[in-house]
């Protein structure tokens, strides 16, 4: 796993409260969708990037993360490992505190830039599994 207890502590509780989560659409069935409904139960705000930029649960979408107006806090990713590094390089490109890849994204040069870059990332892990042990 890459991201110890104290960076996804520090990602879930100090990066701030609005998260990008890439790959979220209406599609009730996929994963992101569950996770962003976690998210937002634990007071975060969830804005859907995809490139349908479909507003989710009332929070308007955006294309990409270059496409949202205002500042995003953490990136969290749910697009294939082989899509998964380019988004790590936007989030870094837009000034994202942190990075999040879900379980089963991963991309270990992504995460050696992106770190290398001072920007916080967890790889191969579930926000919802883990901020409720915080709570």
């Amino acid at each position: 796993m890459y991201g110890d207890t104290a960076t996804v502590r520090r990602i879930l509780k100090d990066s701030g409260d609005t998260w990008a989560v890439v790959g979220l659409s209406n599609n009730t069935a996929r994963a992101a969708y569950g996770v962003a409904e976690v998210l937002r139960r634990f007071g975060k705000r969830v804005v859907p990037v995809h490139p349908k930029a479909e507003a989710v649960a009332g929070e308007q979408g955006y294309a990409s993360l270059a496409d949202v107006p205002f500042p995003v806090d953490v990136v969290d990713v749910f697009v294939n490992s082989a899509l998964a590094g380019q988004v790590a390089d936007e989030a870094v490109g837009i000034g994202a505190k942190a990075v999040w890849f879900q379980l089963g994204v991963v991309d270990e040069a992504a995460y050696d830039r992106t770190r290398a870059a001072g920007v916080e990332m967890v790889m191969d892990r579930c926000p919802a599994i883990e901020i409720p042990q915080l709570a």
